[in-house]
C-alpha cells in the first residue's frame, strides 16, 4: 500500500513539473542574423551675387548607402554588403557632371574548426560596376566608361583572420579569378580595360574581328579594412585590396585604396573626408587633345572627398 502511496505521488511530481514545461513560453525561433542598413545624402552649395572676387555659383550632391547582411552561427559565418554612391556637380555654364559612381557588392562566407578561434577558411565574392556613363569632361560625346563597361568579378578561396572587437579583417587568397567585363561595342573594340582590341583592317579601317568582351586571369588577391574611434566622435575607416596576376607581369600590382574619416556631429548629420586611390595596369588613362581623345599610358587614379550630409542607420 505503501508503495502504491509512493509511486502515485511520484507520477503527481512528474505530470507537475511537465505541466510546468509546456506552460512556459518559449521563443519561436532563432535568428542567427544580424543587418545593418545606412543610408546618407551630402549636399554642397556656394551663390555667388555681384562677388567682387568672382567666382561660379555651384551646387553638389551626393547620395550613398550600405546595407550588411551577416549569417553568424557557431562555426559558420557568411557577410553580404551592398554599397551604392551617385553623386553629381551642377556649375554655372556648365552641364550637370558626375562626382561619383559606384556599385559594389561583396560576398565573404568562413569556416573556423571551433567556435573561440579568429581564422575562417573563407571563399570570397567581389562584384565592382557603375550606374552611368563616365566621360573625360568637357567631352560629353564620347563615353570612357558605362555600365557593365567595366564591370569587375572576383572569384577565390583563402584564409580570413577576423577580429570584430578591434574591426579588424584581413582576407588572403592564393587563388582568385579576376574577370574583367566590357560589354560596350566600342569600346571593347578599342581594347578598354585591357581585354583584346578588335581586328582591324589598315587600309580600309574595317573591323575584321570585334574586340573580347571579357578578359579572365588567375592571381593572389588580399584584402584588408579596419574601422577605429581616433577621437571621440571621429571615425578612421582604411579598406584596401591589392591583386596580381600570375601570368601577365606578376608582381604588378592592382591597387585599390580608400581611407576615410567619419566624423559624428549628432544623430543624424555627419562629415567626412576621404580619399579614394586605384592603379591598375589595365586602365590606360586619355587625354582631351586638340579636341580628340588621346590614350595614354596607365596613371594613378585619385579622388578626394570631403562632405558634410545627412546620415540615417536603421
Amino acid at each position: 500500500m505503501k508503495k502504491t502511496y509512493l509511486l502515485g505521488f511520484l507520477l503527481f511530481i512528474v505530470q507537475y513539473n511537465f505541466s510546468q514545461i509546456v506552460r512556459t513560453k518559449l521563443p519561436d525561433t532563432i535568428s542567427y542574423w544580424s543587418k545593418s542598413n545606412k543610408v546618407g545624402l551630402d549636399i554642397s552649395q556656394i551663390t555667388f551675387v555681384n562677388w567682387n572676387a568672382g567666382g561660379n555659383t555651384s551646387i553638389s550632391g551626393l547620395a550613398k548607402g550600405n546595407f550588411v547582411r551577416e549569417y553568424s552561427k557557431k562555426h559558420l559565418n557568411w557577410k553580404n554588403e551592398l554599397i551604392i554612391r551617385y553623386g553629381i556637380n551642377k556649375q554655372e555654364g556648365q552641364e550637370v557632371r558626375k562626382t561619383d559612381d559606384q556599385l559594389q557588392i561583396n560576398s565573404t562566407f568562413g569556416f573556423k574548426r571551433d567556435t573561440i578561434s579568429n581564422l575562417f577558411y573563407s571563399g570570397k565574392l567581389n562584384f565592382n560596376t557603375q550606374f552611368a556613363n563616365g566621360y573625360s569632361y568637357p567631352n560629353t560625346e564620347n563615353p570612357i566608361s558605362k555600365p557593365f563597361a567595366p564591370a569587375y568579378f572576383f572569384l577565390g578561396i583563402g584564409g580570413e583572420y577576423s577580429r570584430k572587437d578591434l574591426n579588424l579583417n584581413v582576407y588572403l587568397s592564393p587563388l582568385t579569378q579576376k574577370t574583367t567585363i566590357v560589354l560596350d561595342r566600342k569600346l571593347s573594340n578599342e581594347g578598354a580595360f585591357g581585354v583584346d582590341p578588335a581586328i582591324i583592317d589598315a587600309t580600309t579601317g574595317e573591323v575584321l574581328q570585334n574586340g573580347a568582351r571579357s578578359r579572365t586571369e588567375v592571381g593572389i588577391l588580399i584584402t584588408n579594412q579596419w574601422e577605429k574611434e581616433v577621437f571621440k566622435n571621429i571615425n578612421l575607416e582604411h579598406r584596401i585590396s591589392l591583386y596580381t596576376d600570375y601570368l601577365n607581369n606578376f608582381g604588378n600590382i592592382d591597387i585599390d585604396w580608400q581611407l576615410q574619416l567619419n566624423m559624428t556631429i549628432n544623430e543624424y548629420v555627419r562629415a567626412n573626408i576621404g580619399t579614394h586611390i586605384i592603379y591598375d595596369d589595365d586602365i590606360k588613362a586619355k587625354e582631351e587633345r586638340d579636341g580628340q581623345q588621346i590614350i595614354v599610358g596607365p596613371k594613378l587614379q585619385l579622388k578626394q572627398l570631403l562632405g558634410v550630409g545627412l546620415v540615417y542607420t536603421f
